[in-house]
């Protein structure tokens, strides 16, 4: 019998989150992944190769599909959801709260608009009163939040998300810069094409709600307030909304206006994402890339990752007919840092930049042509219009194969790929480099949130420990954050989570234009951090070599043991 037990892991922080946060009682590494693997196979053949990927740890599904996916749990195997239609009623408002924290206590996050809220200030005729806006309900989604994660569930995790032409935007930027207010919330401008071609042309801009327009104000400084925002706090993000709706291959049958909390999956009233994500770095040997097995294991994980859709529970009714009539997924990649540097091409350099984009090539063009085959196998997602579907903008970015393919046979899932953060499996498979994020640091100190307050823990960068000191994020240009951005954007079919470091030589008028070239250069969404800033990360570089304790917690009794 195989025994797997510690299979690609040496870093004890890394075994000691698998052990807490995705194993059942009793399990160890190996046993997980034959749960897994069992629980989404087609075939005794499919089984092997699927469990092949997930026991070498080059492919790594998503938390939830990992905890939830063949466990007595009664947990959903999707991250990402975005609430249904906050409507401008509080029977609306109250309902969505509540599927809000039925979402949250299954393990899944989410996502709200709050754009069809009436203003502060806005007449209530049937209460002859005035309306409270719409920042002052998202205290209510905050406090069902905290409570949530109060409760001993995994911590909550929201997005909110406010158009820019809302009366009520100022309020909207600058409502979590206090530091203390909305805590479990990111929030994010939908950022419309009118208002960057206003911004451009330097005309005014009109604020307006159910067709009425409020004001009209200055653009200029409108956009000066959310920069100046976000240069202090992080805070708030920039979705550019009118590009997502452009670039979704649903286009004919969705209208998209919020994102799950990371921002990497746009999505419809009571959408829902799968994720996972191939980790680059187990496919480097001997500093060169193996693209064969790499496109072999594509076909394996989609199919599963398609048997996931059918084979979890669902907070609610909703989510699952969204889930089921269209099929989305969202593949994407880890350790690319990692792996460039691992092939001698440093991050974001002119090497750097063609492995980047033949791999996400690869992962496109055959994701596609896997969810193609599938649906030979079991049929098209049922909202699936050939002749509208074929005539979307990224549909056209496919390779001609592809194309001809889905043509032919039509396609299994409405929506394949997504960059995610994967900050907690990349840190379970030895603390490879998250998502398409150069390291941190080659070796920091990172805080593991608990449910009764937080620890501090040493660890080392993967390709650090494999001998290779690689760029790190600080040592990066905002600049080469965003060509690296820009790049990996053209690639997918859902959206991108990346963080643009901003060093303390960038100044405010330069990080207005990065902001602003994002938008020229067709990305759905922008997300920076200035280590200068006023908002702390989970994340403290540290000078000096590492001397961490070495510390294991026995899955089996719970017990933690350091050295």
């Amino acid at each position: 019998m195989e025994n797997e037990v510690h299979y690609g892991m040496t870093q004890p922080i890394s075994e000691e989150i698998d052990a807490i946060k995705y194993r059942q009682t009793g399990e160890d590494f190996y046993s997980k992944v034959v749960r897994i693997a069992e629980a989404l196979k087609d075939s005794p053949d499919h089984f092997e190769n699927f469990k092949d990927a997930l026991r070498h740890m080059r492919f790594l599904p998503a938390g939830r599909v990992q905890n939830a996916m063949g466990a007595a749990r009664q947990t959903t195997a999707y991250n990402c959801f975005v609430s249904g239609t906050i409507e401008d009623s509080m029977d609306s408002i109250m309902g969505r709260a509540t599927d809000a924290a039925e979402t949250m206590r299954r393990g899944g996050g989410i996502g709200y608009d709050f754009s069809r809220l009436r203003p502060r200030g806005d007449r209530i005729k049937s209460l002859d009163s005035r309306a409270s806006g719409a920042v002052s309900f998202m205290q209510i989604y905050d406090a069902v939040c905290q409570t949530i994660a109060s409760s001993g569930h995994r911590r909550g995790a929201q997005m909110g998300v406010l158009r820019i032409d809302h009366p009520d935007i100022e309020q909207f930027i600058t409502a979590k810069n206090d530091g203390t207010s909305l805590t479990g919330f990111n929030i994010s401008v939908g950022v419309t094409d009118e208002f960057m071609q206003c911004l451009k042309d330097k005309k005014p801009f009109p604020l307006q709600f159910d067709g009425k327009v409020h004001e009209e104000v200055d653009p200029a400084a409108l956009w000066d307030m959310i920069m100046r925002s976000t240069w202090d706090w992080a805070e708030p993000g920039v979705l550019f909304i009118d590009t997502i709706n452009k670039m979704n291959n649903l286009y004919y049958c969705e209208t998209i206006e919020a994102t799950n909390p990371c921002g990497e999956q746009p999505l419809p009233p009571y959408g829902a994402c799968l994720l996972g994500s191939f980790n680059l770095t187990k496919y480097v040997k001997e500093s060169e890339f193996d693209f064969t097995l790499f496109t072999d294991d594509i076909q394996h994980v989609v199919r599963a990752m398609d048997n996931v859709i059918d084979r979890t529970i669902y907070p609610l009714a909703e989510q699952e007919k969204e889930a089921k009539n269209k099929r989305r997924m969202g593949l994407g990649v880890t350790g690319l840092a990692n792996a460039g540097e691992m092939c001698g091409k440093p991050y974001a350099s002119t090497e750097f930049m063609k492995f980047t984009s033949k791999v996400l090539k690869i992962l496109r063009d055959y994701s596609y042509s896997a969810s193609s085959t599938l649906a030979q196998e079991k049929g098209s997602f049922p909202l699936y219009k050939q002749d509208k579907y074929i005539e979307g903008e990224f549909f056209k970015t496919l390779s001609p194969w592809v194309q001809d393919q889905i043509k032919e046979h039509g396609i299994r899932n409405s929506h394949l790929t997504s960059i995610a953060p994967t900050g907690t499996i990349s840190l379970t498979a030895d603390n490879v480099s998250s998502g398409i994020e150069p390291p941190f640091n080659l070796f920091y100190d990172r805080t593991i949130q608990e449910f009764d307050g937080h620890q501090i823990q040493r660890v080392e960068d993967y390709a650090y420990q494999h001998g290779v000191n690689g760029r790190t994020a600080n040592e990066i240009s905002a600049d080469e954050h965003l060509s690296v951005l820009s790049l990996v954007s053209k690639y997918i079919d859902s959206a991108v989570s990346k963080t643009c470091n901003v060093g303390s030589s960038v100044n405010f008028d330069e990080f207005k234009e990065l902001y602003f070239n994002a938008w020229k250069q067709g990305c759905k969404g922008i997300t920076t951090f200035r280590a200068d800033g006023k908002r702390y990360g989970i994340l403290n570089e540290v000078k000096e070599e590492p001397q961490a304790e070495a510390c294991f917690i026995d899955p089996n009794t719970g017990q933690k043991s350091c050295e």
